[in-house]
């Protein structure tokens, strides 16, 4: 065994500590959109010592190829990062967590055909007979889960990409006994890691790698588009799990400790998520296990008789109310609206309107999504509250100004056992006095494929026109 492997230098282990303290201080500043900037760097700076610290100690056959790989990597990544719209930061996600599976699978499978080189490996010498490499038992648990769980978390954020991108239907796409497909796929995966312990033949190995690519796509598809947010996230902690059973195989500690970061707030904030959309943790990392009942709820719009008003008109009620709550959603976001909206508030605040943000947590395709499109336009972050600090404030709202949100302000999860979203905890924006909801046309339904009762109550105003486009023209009105 290589001697990096079991007795590293006392500076290598202190630098590794220090990375993981930066990646803690990361997730902490990442809590808060104040401190999120801050968070970022702080994760870069843990980042770098681990890969600086990494290159130093590690024998790399071609330490120029290595950097070239990392240069092409890093510059890719940057000129997509330049020039990804907000609206695709979803699928985006998706497309980065499946790199990290197959990044996973791919370092398994180079440890399993070269064990020696990982320093995993101890070579036995029989009587008779050449000698025979064997990989160490523990070594052949922690290279299972990993290419295991890489593998699932590979297929599923593909299946993630093309559900968030449009080019598979966001739909559930519900296979005849797909629950005990799924069980027992899952069962023949943990009971040939068990037998790879004991034999490490190449159809164990690989196997394992195939059954996990299948039962990722198997997982995934049977949940809607309503639950694609929680399944960003639950895959995000798939892909520190992956990593951290890699950095065991690689005897690397800061792999071991941002896996496990990863992982775990991961998972915490998939059961938040859960919480928020009245889902069960269980159901959705099992793929929608116990969810037929609202699987199929999808509706096209309702033609019933709604109320039209003019930017004239929105402008008129927004500043003569004393307060306006703003509900932002992917709407907002698809028009790129949010620089426009900002404006339109701080013109109401000079006519002395008090004016709010309400934050769904699953406002948009993923968590903090909306955040981070105020933060852009400069929205300040105390005119922002999350849904359960601001829904007893629509009671005493005059005016509730709806953007391109749908699901998260729909009535019928309170009141439609049917409906895809019952339970969700929603915005109470239909208590509020008037309620005015800018939407494209009436021909469209949320991403859970139901339209929205809220648009044809009589306090409601319909505002049909381009996000963007309504909140300008009614800038140009207070103005």
């Amino acid at each position: 065994m290589p001697e990096a492997a079991h007795a590293q230098p006392s500076w290598v282990l202190l630098a590794y500590l220090i990375s993981g303290i930066c990646f803690i201080l990361a997730l902490r500043g990442l809590s808060s959109p104040e401190s999120s900037r801050r968070g970022n760097w702080t994760g870069m700076l843990g980042m770098a010592i681990a890969i600086g610290t990494t290159l130093a100690v590690h024998e790399i056959a071609s330490l120029p190829e290595i950097v070239g790989a990392m240069a092409i990597g890093g510059g890719i990544g940057l000129v997509t990062a330049r020039k990804i719209q907000m609206t695709a930061m979803p699928q985006l996600v998706a497309a980065f967590h499946s790199l990290v599976g197959m990044a996973a699978v791919l370092v398994g499978a180079a440890a399993y055909l070269n064990p020696e080189a990982f320093g995993i490996a101890a070579r036995i010498t029989p009587t008779f007979g050449p000698s025979i490499v064997s990989i160490l038992p523990v070594s052949r648990v922690e290279m299972g889960l990993g290419v295991a769980i890489g593998a699932i978390t590979f297929s599923g954020s593909v299946i993630a990409f093309l559900k968030l991108n449009g080019n598979m239907s966001g739909k559930p796409i519900l296979l005849p006994l797909r629950h005990l497909i799924n069980l027992g796929t899952l069962a023949a995966i943990l009971a040939l890691i068990a037998y790879f312990t004991t034999d490490q033949s190449h159809w164990v190995f690989f196997t394992i790698a195939g059954l996990s690519f299948v039962i990722g796509f198997l997982l995934i598809i049977p949940i809607g588009g309503a639950d694609m947010p929680v399944v960003i996230s639950m895959l995000n902690s798939y892909s520190g799990w992956a990593a951290a059973a890699m950095g065991f195989t690689l005897h690397n500690s800061a792999m071991i400790i941002t896996g496990a970061l990863v992982g775990s707030s991961g998972a915490i904030l998939s059961y938040i998520m859960c919480k928020a959309m009245n889902r069960s943790f269980i159901s959705v990392i099992a793929g929608g296990f116990g969810g037929d009942a609202v699987a199929g709820g999808a509706a096209a719009a309702i033609d019933r008789p709604y109320k039209r008003g003019s930017a004239e008109d929105a402008a008129f009620l927004m500043s003569q109310a004393d307060q306006v709550i703003i509900v932002p959603g992917y709407g907002m976001a698809v028009s790129q609206a949010q620089h426009a909206l900002r404006e339109m508030a701080d013109l109401l605040k000079k006519e002395g309107v008090r004016v709010k943000y309400a934050i769904h947590p699953v406002a948009g395709r993923m968590p903090g999504h909306m955040n981070v499109l105020l933060a852009e336009a400069n929205v300040p972050y105390d005119e922002v509250f999350e849904l359960e600090d601001i829904n007893s404030e629509f009671a005493q709202t005059d005016v509730a100004f709806v953007i391109g949100a749908n699901d998260v302000t729909n009535p019928a999860a309170k009141t439609h056992k049917s409906s895809p979203i019952y339970g969700m905890p929603v915005l109470d924006v239909e208590k509020a006095r008037t309620v005015l909801f800018v939407k494209r046309s009436m021909g469209g339904v949320g991403y859970a494929g139901v339209d929205n009762e809220l648009f044809y109550r009589d306090n409601t105003m319909m505002l049909l026109a381009d996000a963007k486009k309504m909140v300008e023209e009614i800038v140009k009105n207070l103005g």
